[in-house]
């Protein structure tokens, strides 16, 4: 059943035409009109309140199909979950970072709720998975201890604005032995970032400004160790925010197409730019600190964080090849996974493996018919799935490999 589904025009969004949201929208639906200048930042794909899809042929809801008709979902998805479907899908086109965020546990996610439910309007938790469609930059969690001493010893604008004292806790105390290069028993990074992030603004202001005058007379070479020109593009995208010191806190990871990165609880990032393929339990739960002209609540955020520090490299998440043309990312929660599926140019058909659960299938490049009605899915068509339903996939004008993300309940 072919979808219709909502897109976010939120700011920090690709504009017009430059946006994979916006191109997606624009092969699949004829009613669909491109506003150049209009920042196409997200496609919501699911049940969710703020952006619910609706099943085309029935103008009805898919919260309400589901409800109407709940063997779609599966046996195994009706009693974990019950009648709901319980992730939201998502392609992203990010222009300009978002927020330093995390997302709460399940048990944070229900206390945040109760406490403030005008900012917490769910208690579910929100683990995300993210598969980047192009080029795709992110920071992602904290960075391997040794990494931020080294930069704490270089910036003694980033010193100053943590102050002096903390900053030599942390060189002297939090180790990186090798063994174990998240060891800080005495919370000394904790301290540190806390101290950052609650810093007096006009300080904070003042301290980036220095920083990005010092780098303008430095070497290219040593600009590079100090991501200069990263430091520049999210001052300017947000002048004296405490977030652009975040760069020298957290990994930065820059993805190639297909390749991820899973989220779990607790774990601080931000998107810089690009476009993805994103996937996340059903909440909007986001607990944010800087980068960001939105609500920042940084003693939640502080306090809930891991403060696991890993190199760039454990970021990535890998997926397991099921047959030749389907690859699968299933991330350690129920609640989601996501299949990547690439049906190469000269393959005139292929039969989708059947899921045991309720899934959604978006087609990101190349054309296809399916079933005996022979309905034609084109680049953008989004299509619910019922569970264990076979799906026959004849490839047509197959001059380019066919390419399609399919989300699905991970039990």
């Amino acid at each position: 059943m072919e979808l219709e589904c909502k897109v976010q025009t939120y700011d920090w969004g690709k504009r017009g035409i430059n946006s994979t949201v916006a191109t997606l929208m624009k092969f699949s639906n004829l009613d669909f009109t491109l506003d150049v200048e209009k920042p196409y930042a997200e496609l919501w794909m699911g049940t969710h309140p703020n952006g619910p899809s609706y099943v085309k042929r029935l103008n009805i809801s898919l919260e309400e199909y589901i409800k109407e008709n709940s063997e779609v979902l599966g046996e195994n998805v009706e009693q974990m979950f019950g009648q709901h479907l319980p992730f939201l899908f998502k392609v992203l086109s990010v222009n300009k970072a978002l927020s330093i965020q995390a997302h709460p546990n399940k048990e944070k996610a229900r206390e945040l709720h109760q406490q403030y439910p005008g900012i917490y309007k769910d208690a579910n938790h929100k683990p995300e998975l993210a598969i980047a469609l192009t080029p795709f930059e992110a920071l992602c969690g904290f960075r391997p201890i040794k990494e931020i001493q080294e930069f704490l010893k270089a910036l003694p604008e980033l010193r100053a604005t943590i102050g002096e004292e903390k900053v030599e806790k942390f060189i002297v105390t939090a180790k990186d032995d090798g063994a174990d290069p998240k060891h800080d028993e005495d919370n000394s990074l904790k301290t540190c970032f806390h101290s950052l992030m609650t810093c007096d603004p006009s300080l904070v202001a003042f301290q980036l400004r220095k920083l990005l005058d010092r780098l303008t007379n430095l070497d290219e070479s040593t600009r590079k160790s100090l991501h200069a020109d990263l430091l520049e593009r999210l001052y300017r995208d947000y002048p004296g925010d405490v977030g652009c010191f975040g760069i020298y806190f957290f990994n930065f990871i820059m993805m190639q197409p297909g390749e991820a990165i899973y989220l779990g609880p607790n774990e601080p990032h931000a998107y810089l730019s690009g476009d993805c393929i994103e996937c996340m339990a059903c909440s909007d739960n986001v607990v944010r600190a800087g980068l960001t002209p939105k609500l920042k609540d940084v003693p939640t955020l502080v306090d809930m964080l891991t403060y696991i520090c890993e190199p760039v490299s454990a970021k990535r998440f890998e997926p397991c090849r099921e047959d030749e043309y389907t690859e699968v990312f299933r991330p350690p929660v129920p609640d989601f996974a996501v299949a990547k599926i690439t049906i190469p140019a000269g393959k005139p058909s292929y039969n989708i493996i059947p899921r045991s659960t309720a899934s959604i299938l978006i087609i990101i490049s190349g054309k296809g018919e399916i079933g005996p009605s022979k309905t034609v899915l084109y680049r953008g068509t989004v299509t619910f799935i019922p569970a264990d339903e076979e799906i026959h996939m004849t490839v047509l004008c197959g001059c380019h490999p066919m390419i399609m993300f399919q989300a699905f309940v991970n039990v």
